[in-house]
């Protein structure tokens, strides 16, 4: 422990007061780079979000731990305390490593506080790159990957989240979430009915892992499909989103803005079929939408 560190063109790094922010693997713990391998045996500290998962990380590549000064737990509920404790070891030489349960630390995962405070106090920061499934789901979707926007997990609560993806209508650039399995179908139903539900998307599940699964459809054809098999329900999600074309961006907003004067005086199947004829916005997704105007209406008078 506390060696110093080679990089891949065998120059040596700093082998004291340094803070090396490394990804681990998402699933497959082959995975792991021979370089996260080496910083990960040679640092003074690890810091991670859960002892017992990174143990088992640390056993598969037979690196020992034989205090618990070695491995320590850092997340948001215990940020505050262990930070300057951390940012002083660094301070007096010592090397840590920032770790996540899963692929690279600080992307929608605790640890930004912590680079934060060390380059507040000059400590170096080096990064180990590595798995990221947001990156992994991406590069195996077939969307436009030449711009994206990575929106993390969506808001759990069903108001908040209907009205995050109301916001992100306009995007024009390819959209990733995360989502946790006991709220992936609500989602993708959101989804469906602020996007549209033909707009084209790819659902990532388990990446890297035994039961990958790899799905590309409309949004309201990948709901149905995973309400329907309670198998793929399963896991850890990535929701990759084509973005809005220009068209069809000014064509929605235009339907939405006829469809709402109209569903003040008529069914929604009539108001649909005229805001699509005087739009040029698809019928299916404005009635999708008249649906769920007029029942948040309906909610509202109660």
């Amino acid at each position: 422990m506390g060696t110093a560190v080679s990089t891949s063109d065998g120059a040596n790094l700093p082998d004291s007061g340094v803070l090396y922010v490394v990804a681990t693997p998402i699933g497959n713990l082959n995975d792991i780079s021979a370089r996260a391998t080496q910083v990960l045996s040679s640092v003074d500290a690890i810091a991670c979000e859960d002892t017992r998962h990174t143990g088992k990380l640390l056993r598969h590549l037979a690196i020992r731990i034989t205090s618990p000064r070695q491995l320590l737990a850092l997340h948001q509920h215990n940020e505050r305390e262990q930070i300057p404790k951390l940012i002083s070891r660094l301070q007096a030489g010592e090397s840590i490593a920032l770790v996540s349960d899963a692929g690279t630390p600080l992307v929608s995962d605790p640890g930004f506080q912590l680079v934060r405070a060390a380059r507040d106090v000059g400590v170096t920061i080096i990064p180990v790159p590595g798995a990221c499934a947001a990156i992994a789901a991406l590069s195996v979707a077939g969307l436009p990957s030449d711009r994206f926007v990575f929106e993390g997990f969506p808001p759990s609560k069903a108001g908040e989240r209907r009205e995050h993806f109301r916001s992100l209508r306009a995007e024009s650039r390819t959209i990733i979430f995360y989502e946790a399995p006991h709220r992936v179908i609500a989602s993708l139903r959101a989804m469906a009915e602020e996007f549209g539900p033909d707009r084209a998307a790819v659902v990532a599940r388990e990446l890297t892992k035994r039961f990958e699964t790899v799905r590309a459809g409309g949004l309201q054809e990948l709901a149905d499909w995973l309400a329907g098999d309670p198998v793929q329900q399963q896991g850890e999600f990535v929701i990759v989103i084509h973005g809005a074309t220009t068209v069809r961006q000014a064509q929605d907003t235009e339907g939405e803005r006829v469809l709402r004067i109209l569903l003040a005086s008529l069914p929604v199947s009539q108001a649909a079929d005229l805001a699509a004829a005087i739009s040029g916005a698809g019928r299916r997704t404005l009635y999708q939408r008249a649906l769920a105007l007029r029942a948040e209406s309906e909610e509202s008078d109660q």
